[in-house]
């Protein structure tokens, strides 16, 4: 099995904690994994993505355009940015939820997540809206988006591991407190 994930959103999302989740799920089925993320204006409300890279015989952690079998969007002007990664017939969960990027805010240009979504439609013919208004308030904590997106993705067939994979892997990096939460959030179904 060989996947290339690109994993976007604007930080504080959870981004890089889904990264490692997958990640570290993949490893414990001993697939070999590469990433490389971006995450310097995390802390500021920027943007933040990860390359993933899962499957024998990679050298490189970088995906190239048009090669990711699956992009996880926590934001939807993310996902439209980094669109170009997306392979032709690629699957694509994208949340709902918008959080004006700190670039889109300093550049004084129009946000608009309706647009954008309605862009992805028109361009992704797998794509997954999830609605995480609805969906955070169902689990019932506005911090697990990234289980839930998680969750999606386990369901498209797209991330080629197990719920059980990624139930271990939140065992091991997230503390014994908060695992019924983000079982119920990786479970959750729209």
């Amino acid at each position: 099995m060989r996947k290339n994930i690109i994993l976007c959103g604007v930080g504080g999302q959870g981004t890089v904690l889904a990264s490692r989740l997958i990640s570290s799920a993949a490893m414990a089925r001993r697939i070999p994994v590469l990433s490389a993320e971006t995450i310097g204006m995390a802390q500021r409300g920027g943007s933040v993505f990860s390359h993933l890279r899962m499957g024998e015989g990679l050298y490189s952690p970088m995906i190239a355009r048009h090669e990711a079998d699956l992009m996880i969007a926590f934001e939807p002007g993310e996902a439209v940015r980094l669109l170009p990664f997306l392979k032709q017939d690629g699957r694509m969960i994208v949340s709902s939820r918008a959080v004006m990027p700190v670039t889109a805010a300093l550049s004084g240009t129009g946000y608009r997540p309706e647009e954008m979504l309605a862009y992805l439609s028109s361009r992704v013919a797998g794509l997954t809206v999830v609605d995480a208004e609805k969906a955070l308030q169902e689990v019932g904590s506005p911090k697990v988006l990234n289980l839930i997106l998680l969750g999606a993705a386990l369901r498209s067939g797209a991330l080629g591991l197990d719920p059980e994979d990624l139930k271990q892997a939140v065992r091991r990096l997230i503390p014994e407190k908060f695992h019924e939460l983000n079982f119920r959030a990786l479970d959750y179904k729209a």
